[in-house]
């Protein structure tokens, strides 16, 4: 893409009412604009950084058999009052239609997809199965903040496991902790297995954190993998790990993901069974796992930043090189040099960004820095039928022939 047919602009100050660095960076780059607090909307750039996230979520849980599916947002009262959670759900949004009718915004699903499972399961041979989506959820949070980290409405991966019995689900659960590490592996973020209670959903469950200053949860952890957070942590900071005995660190965490067992808690209301071999009817066992795709997207800004902007891991930048004409007092032969270059990359198979606006070459070189694409090529007098290619990563540059710089850059 032609950065001077974007029509979105990088800012050169940071929003007045934002303090999280995540929410600074995006805004100013163009990424995202906030709407109100907890509410943001995704620009050009930001909403292909969103989809390379989902699609790294969607590979990896299609590889553990999820089935992906696409259900409403809005939800009768009657099933939320049928958990008991109508009333017991803090952060639920209710609505009313005009016909005076009750309804919620979906914060999460298990109201509407256990009933729906309920019209195609009676016998064993139906389970197990995994239904999945990506899909936007709402909660009216008593204090959205930390920009992307904690929002009212945001971009969410809910996965559902449906069984025969607590074993399969155990299996499962453990299949989706592998899976659940590959992701945030290919995400470039170290996140750690933390033990924590299971909330308004079961007595225990796993989070998976990062650690971040920007973090709102409190994570005691050793190098050894022990991780438990603040909520059921039975060990004291500078205690000894009960594991291996080196001291437990206390660090502050961003959730990004976490997995329940769930047993028979949302099957029981709405009498999801099924009949085993011998035709007797039993009860279905469930697991549901949740990923907050736009909160990675915060998160992976607050880990991979410098003092000029955002640093993108490859797997998710928006365009993998960022093509600048600096053009000087010879503009039209560095444009014509430039052009060539984007449309051999552009066939070539290579994500190209290309920055073509008439505007000075220190404009440009900032407005790489901050959007963080991971290589820059500078085009150039200086250059001539040679390029400058540069890792956002790094310090320094290196000139080379055309080339040379596909075969980087691919």
């Amino acid at each position: 893409m032609r950065q001077s047919e974007l029509f979105t602009k990088t800012q050169k100050n940071d929003p007045k009412d934002e303090t999280a660095i995540n929410a600074r960076l995006l805004i100013r780059a163009g990424y995202i604009e906030k709407v109100m607090a907890g509410v943001y909307s995704f620009l050009p750039l930001g909403l292909r950084v969103l989809n390379k996230i989902a699609n790294i979520v969607r590979e990896e849980i299609n590889a553990i058999g999820g089935q992906e599916v696409s259900l409403s947002v809005l939800h009768p009262k009657e099933n939320w009052e049928q958990t008991g959670r109508w009333q017991g759900f803090g952060a639920l949004f209710k609505v009313k239609g005009r016909d005076g009718k009750e309804m919620a915004l979906a914060p999460t699903h298990e109201e509407l997809v256990v009933p729906l499972v309920k019209r195609f399961v009676s016998s064993y041979q139906d389970l197990p199965f995994y239904v999945y989506q990506i899909q936007e959820k709402f909660r009216d949070e008593e204090r959205a903040k930390s920009g992307l980290l904690r929002g009212r409405e945001f971009l969410m991966k809910d996965l559902y496991s449906f069984h025969v019995d607590r074993v399969d689900l155990e299996k499962y659960y453990e299949k989706a902790k592998k899976a659940y590490t590959a992701i945030f592996k290919r995400l470039d973020l170290e996140a750690l297995l933390v033990t924590a209670s299971g909330g308004t959903f079961s007595k225990f469950s796993h989070e998976f954190q990062v650690l971040t200053e920007a973090g709102e949860d409190t994570v005691y952890h050793c190098e050894c993998g022990f991780a438990q957070n603040k909520e059921i942590f039975t060990v004291k900071s500078g205690e000894s790990c009960p594991e291996c005995g080196k001291p437990i660190k206390e660090s502050l965490a961003a959730e990004v993901g976490n997995i329940f067992i769930l047993g028979t808690k949302f099957t029981d209301p709405f009498s999801l069974t099924y009949r085993d071999k011998d035709g007797e009817e039993k009860k279905v066992e469930m697991g549901c796992y949740g990923i907050g795709i736009s909160r990675l997207m915060g998160v992976i800004v607050e880990t991979h930043y410098d003092d000029k902007g955002i640093r993108w891991p490859e797997s998710v930048a928006p365009y993998r090189v960022h093509l600048l004409a600096l053009h000087g007092k010879n503009a039209g032969e560095v444009a014509k040099t430039a052009d060539k270059l984007y449309a051999l990359w552009q066939k070539a198979g290579v994500e190209v960004f290309y920055d073509d606006r008439d505007v000075s070459a220190g404009e440009k070189l900032a407005d790489a820095d901050l959007l963080g694409i991971p290589y820059r090529v500078l085009v150039s007098e200086r250059t001539g039928a040679q390029v400058e290619l540069k890792k956002r990563m790094d310090e320094k540059a290196e000139v080379m022939d055309v080339e040379s710089a596909l075969k980087h850059l691919l």
